[in-house]
């Protein structure tokens, strides 16, 4: 993750700009009070820079809760910062030059808003679920130009990697996402997608609530899959391809294929050394048989009247509330020069919106976006604001 250590922590002018970066805001942590958060925007993006002091001196990196798809814009971000409240950096990872073109100019990097908004549905659609090399998903672009892939991913340096090779090998037919598949697949519209690839996930053994397979990740498979689309998984995990056939399986209607050690046209490295080894590769593929529904969410992310004193707000901190299908945690509390701000986690259990809320006044809203229009979020909202309300 992209910081810089610094000798010790200087605010700037708020609001200010220094080389074409905005600093909005700087919001103090109540309980912790060697925490910080900077409020920026560059570009389009709009995000937190977070403030730690530790053992005298300070560090200063991106949030990750509201971290902007573009690396460069955070690298940006940090350096202007630097600049603009003259920080003496000790030591930095972020490279001074910015000459990572495929990192400043390549357009397949997209925020989820981009699929919130307008989806795209002009061709057929596949997506692969955590694409670590990127290996298999640059293989299926460059030999399906006329289809369009979303590759999603948590890990930044995997994440780089691809959009270097997108830029090289000039693709076009291919949208990297970093968020939580799990997540992106409540806002894709129904039977648009022709397969879904989950090839070696995190097996989470001791922590399996955090498997990407699990009953509502097959029914929303079904729903955005055509008829005869496949969503196919691949493991060398006997542990996780068992409790995938029996999640699988648990469905009153289902087709399922089953090949154990198949050869595919692209392998990862990690499953060419695991084939060396004699390690068996599972893969189980559900075709989808049954046309869904359109997708419809109704409802939006707007807060009536808060009527919770500044007081009576303050202590929601570290309370869990928990309502039919999820929860709410308000984690941590800011002060701001003219409110409050609230960080918190909520929706359903097994994959919550992390996120803030600022309150001035009786007014509440989210920032810097709203959650994903989902619909255990729009669940947790409307919970939200009858907490807020009193």
């Amino acid at each position: 993750m992209p910081h810089l250590h610094i000798e010790e922590f200087k605010k700037t002018e708020f609001p200010s700009q220094e080389d074409g970066v905005l600093f909005n805001f700087i919001a103090d942590n109540i309980n912790h009070k060697e925490e910080k958060l900077i409020s920026v925007k560059v570009d389009e993006n709009e995000f937190f820079l977070l403030v730690k002091d530790e053992n005298g001196k300070s560090l200063l990196k991106s949030d990750k809760l509201t971290r902007p798809a573009s690396i460069y814009n955070v690298h940006k971000a940090l350096l202007s910062y630097a600049k603009a409240a003259h920080l003496n950096v000790l030591s930095s990872n972020v490279p001074q030059n910015q000459k990572n073109i495929h990192l400043q100019e390549v357009t397949a990097l997209k925020d989820i808003n981009y699929f919130a908004t307008n989806f795209p549905k002009n061709r057929e659609i596949r997506i692969e679920v955590g694409f670590g090399s990127g290996r298999h998903l640059l293989h299926q672009a460059i030999n399906n130009p006329d289809t369009l892939f979303i590759g999603i991913e948590i890990h930044h340096p995997s994440i780089e990697q691809v959009l270097k090779q997108i830029t090289i090998k000039n693709l076009d037919n291919l949208l990297v996402l970093n968020y939580d598949a799990r997540l992106f697949m409540e806002l894709v519209p129904s039977n648009i997608v022709g397969k879904i690839y989950v090839h070696f996930p995190v097996p989470w053994d001791k922590k399996p609530h955090r498997r990407v397979i699990s009953t509502a990740f097959i029914e929303e498979a079904n729903r955005i899959l055509k008829v005869g689309g496949t969503l196919e998984l691949r493991t060398d995990s006997e542990n996780y391809y068992a409790y995938s056939y029996e999640t699988f399986i648990a469905f009153k209607k289902t087709t399922l294929y089953i090949n154990k050690n198949r050869d595919i046209a692209v392998t990862s490295k990690y499953e060419d050394r695991w084939k060396k080894m004699e390690k068996n590769i599972y893969d189980l593929t559900m075709i989808n048989d049954e046309e869904s529904s359109e997708l419809i969410l109704k409802g939006d992310f707007n807060f009536s009247e808060v009527k919770l004193s500044t007081e009576e707000i303050l202590k929601l901190h570290k309370e869990i509330k928990k309502f039919n299908g999820g929860f709410i945690h308000f984690e941590r509390t800011y002060m701001l020069k003219d409110g409050i701000m609230l960080r918190m986690s909520m929706g359903s259990f097994d994959k919550p919106e992390h996120l803030y809320v600022i309150v001035k006044k009786d007014k509440a809203f989210y920032y810097p976006n709203s959650p994903l229009k989902s619909k255990s979020n729009l669940a947790a909202h409307q919970f939200l604001n009858r907490v807020l309300h009193g």
